[in-house]
C-alpha cells in the first residue's frame, strides 16, 4: 500500500475512433484502501492529444467532411460503457474531469493549432477519490484517423479522517 504525501504522477492513454465512445480502466488499488483507510488525492490533470501513430502531431481533421471534427473526453469513477449514456455532463456525480478539444476544420479555414494540450484541469484542495478504478473515456468525430487521448494525473496518498470522509460522500456518488 502506497502511503505517502510526496506527489507522484499516474498516467493512462486511450485511443478513440471516430466510429464511437472508447473507455479505458485505470487500476488504483495501489493507491486507496477502504479498510485501511487510505484514499487517492487528485491534485491536477493535465491531458494531450495527439495522432495514434505521431504523439508530436495534433489529430487531423477529415478535409471538411465534418464541420465540427473535435475528441471529447472524461475521468469518471464508474464505467459509462454499460449505461449507454458514453459521455456524460459534467453534472454527473461520477465525473472527475472531463474535457473537449475542437480540433478545426479545413473547410473553414480553422486547422488545429496549439490548443492540444491545454484540458488542464487543477483542483485547489485536491479531488478525493475512494474507488478502486477510474474509467478514461472518449469519443472522436470527423478526425482522419484514429487519435490518443493521454493523461497525467499529479497525485498523493492521504489518510480518509472524518472530514475527507465527508468531503468525499459529497462530491461522488
Amino acid at each position: 500500500m502506497a502511503r505517502s504525501t510526496d506527489s507522484f504522477f499516474i498516467r493512462a492513454d486511450l485511443l478513440t475512433e471516430n466510429t464511437g465512445f472508447s473507455e479505458s480502466r485505470l487500476d488504483l488499488g495501489a493507491y486507496v484502501d477502504a479498510l485501511g483507510k487510505s484514499i487517492l488525492k487528485i491534485h491536477n490533470v493535465q491531458m494531450h492529444f495527439s495522432s495514434d501513430t505521431n504523439n508530436a502531431v495534433p489529430p487531423a481533421p477529415n478535409g471538411g467532411v465534418n464541420l465540427n471534427p473535435c475528441i471529447a473526453w472524461q475521468l469518471t469513477t464508474q464505467s459509462q460503457l454499460a449505461t449507454g449514456l458514453e459521455i456524460v455532463p459534467a453534472s454527473n456525480r461520477s465525473v472527475v474531469s472531463t474535457g473537449f478539444y475542437q480540433v478545426g476544420s479545413l473547410a473553414t479555414g480553422n486547422v488545429s493549432s496549439d490548443i492540444a494540450g491545454l484540458n488542464v484541469q487543477h483542483f485547489t484542495d485536491g479531488y478525493l477519490i475512494g474507488v478502486e478504478s477510474l474509467y478514461l473515456g472518449g469519443q472522436q468525430n470527423g478526425l482522419v484517423s484514429d487519435s490518443r487521448v493521454s493523461l497525467v494525473m499529479e497525485c498523493t496518498v492521504e489518510t480518509l479522517t472524518q472530514s475527507a470522509a465527508m468531503a468525499l460522500a459529497l462530491s461522488q456518488q
